[in-house]
C-alpha cells in the first residue's frame, strides 16, 4: 500500500521525549520536529512506494513537491491494483497473442489482416517472447526483438522487419489495453531499419497493351483481368470476384460490392472500397468481346439486353464470374499468378512487375490526363485518404520524364 505523503528523512516518524529527543530548529514551537540519524544528510524527502511487480522503491529529493510528484506518477493507486498486478504475473506472451486473435476474429476484423498478424506471431514474436511473462516485458525487449529480426534469415529485406515489429506493437497496445502493467514506452522510439522507396517499373499504355496481348496468348481468359485492374483501378479480389450482372451495360457502371479470396466472396478491403464506378467505353468494349468468348451460351443475349429500374443496385449472384478459368470454374490463384509470370515475360517487363501496379498505372492515368479534379480521382480510385491517393499511388514518372521547366527564363527575361 503506498505512503499517500513524502518521508521525511531528517526527522523521526515517532519520537521519545521522554527518552531523550530534543527537538531542532526545523521545526515549530507548535509543532516541533526532532532530529533522526541522516538529519542534515543527504536528499530531505523521500518517496517510498510500491511498484506493479511489488518491489518496493524509495527515491529521494530536495523539496518536497518533487517528492510528491514523483510518487503520484509511479505509485499504484492502491491494494486493488496491485493484486491486479499480480493475476498478470502469471500470463505470458502466448495467452495474451492468443486472446487479442481471438478477439480480432470474433468482432468479424478482415480475415486477410487478422492472418497476417497470426503468421507474424507464429513465426516470429512467440518463438522470440511467448513463454515471457507479459508483466516482465521491458522497452530493451522491443530493442532485442528488432535485433532478432534482423538476424531471422527469412526475413530479407528491412520492409518485412519494420512489418513484423508493427505486429509487435500492436501487441504490446492490446496488453496494456488488457491492464498488463506495461511501461508507457515499451515500444516507443525503438530505431528500425531504413526501408528505401521501392522503385517500381512505370507501367505506361504500350507496356499495359503489351502484357495484355501476351496474356490473351497465354491464357486468353486472363486477359481481361488486365484490362480490369488497368482501366476500372480493380484489385486483385475484386477482379476474380466480378460478377456479369455487377455491370451496367446501359450506363457504363460497374458495381464493386464484394471481392475473392481464397476461394470464397469476401468483403472489400475498405468501405471506400465499395462503389458503383463509372468506366470508359473501352473497358466496356473489353467486356463486350469477353462475353462473346467465354460467356455460357444464351447468357450472352440475356446479359447484354436485361433493363433494369436500377442496375448499379444489382445484387450479388446469378449468372457467375467474369474471369474464369479454361474450365468456367473459379480461378486458383496459383494459377493465375504462373501466367501473369509468363505474360511479363513474354511482353518484355521485369519480373518483380506485380499485378497491383495495374491499379497505381490507372490511378495515375486519371492524375495526368487533367480531367477531373484530386478529389474526384481520389473518389474512383476509392481510396479512404486523399493522401493514400496522391502519395503513394498518383506517381506518373513518365509525366516527369517528359516535363519541362520554362517559368525562370520568361521571369528573368522580364526583369533584364
Amino acid at each position: 500500500m503506498r505512503n499517500a505523503l513524502p518521508f521525511d528523512r531528517w526527522h523521526k516518524s515517532y519520537p521519545k521525549p521522554h527518552c531523550g529527543d530534543v527537538p531542532c530548529k526545523c521545526g515549530t514551537r507548535s509543532r516541533p520536529l526532532y532530529p533522526s540519524a541522516d538529519h542534515g544528510r543527504g536528499l530531505r524527502w523521500q518517496a517510498r512506494y510500491v511498484d506493479h511487480l511489488g518491489r518496493e522503491r524509495r527515491v529521494s529529493f530536495r523539496e518536497w513537491h518533487e517528492a510528491h510528484g514523483h510518487l503520484n506518477q509511479h505509485s499504484l493507486p492502491g491494494q486493488e491494483e496491485r493484486e491486479r498486478g499480480q493475476a498478470h504475473r502469471g500470463r505470458n506472451v502466448s495467452f495474451y497473442a492468443a486472446q487479442m486473435i481471438g478477439r480480432k476474429r470474433s468482432r468479424g476484423k478482415r480475415r486477410s489482416t487478422v492472418d497476417l498478424y497470426d503468421g507474424h506471431l507464429r513465426n516470429h514474436i512467440l518463438p522470440f517472447a511467448g513463454d515471457r511473462p507479459a508483466a516482465l516485458l521491458r522497452r530493451s525487449d522491443s530493442t532485442a526483438f528488432v535485433d532478432h529480426l534482423l538476424r531471422t534469415p527469412s526475413l530479407r529485406s528491412p520492409r518485412s522487419v519494420v512489418q513484423v515489429f508493427k505486429t509487435w506493437r500492436i501487441l504490446i497496445n492490446y496488453m496494456m489495453d488488457e491492464d498488463v502493467p506495461l511501461p508507457v514506452n515499451t515500444v516507443s522510439r525503438i530505431e528500425l531499419p531504413e526501408v528505401s522507396c521501392s522503385t517500381e517499373v512505370a507501367l505506361t499504355p504500350d507496356r499495359v497493351a503489351a502484357v495484355a496481348a501476351a496474356m490473351r496468348q497465354i491464357e486468353p481468359h486472363y486477359e481481361i483481368a488486365v484490362w480490369l485492374a488497368s482501366c476500372a483501378g480493380l484489385r486483385r479480389g475484386e477482379v476474380l470476384g466480378l460478377k456479369w450482372e455487377h455491370i451496367d451495360w446501359e450506363r457504363n457502371l460497374l458495381c464493386i460490392r464484394e471481392q475473392r479470396l481464397r476461394g470464397q466472396d469476401a468483403p472489400l478491403k475498405t468501405k471506400a472500397s465499395s462503389a458503383t464506378l463509372p468506366v470508359d467505353a473501352f473497358l466496356i468494349g473489353q467486356l463486350a468481346r469477353h462475353l462473346a468468348r467465354f460467356a455460357p451460351p444464351g447468357a450472352e443475349s440475356r446479359l447484354l439486353h436485361t433493363k433494369g429500374r436500377d442496375r448499379a443496385a444489382v445484387e450479388p449472384g446469378g449468372p457467375g464470374l467474369v474471369v474464369t478459368n479454361t474450365h468456367g470454374q473459379p480461378v486458383r490463384l496459383s494459377h493465375f499468378y504462373r501466367r501473369w509470370h509468363q505474360a511479363l515475360e513474354r511482353a518484355g517487363l521485369p519480373p518483380r512487375t506485380r499485378f497491383h501496379q495495374l491499379k497505381r498505372f490507372y490511378t495515375s492515368t486519371l492524375a495526368m490526363s487533367g480531367e477531373h479534379d484530386p478529389k474526384t480521382v481520389q473518389l474512383l480510385s476509392r481510396h479512404a485518404r486523399f493522401s493514400e491517393t496522391w502519395d503513394t499511388y498518383a506517381q506518373p514518372p513518365r509525366a516527369a520524364a517528359g516535363l519541362r521547366v520554362n517559368v525562370f527564363s520568361s521571369a528573368f527575361s522580364v526583369a533584364s
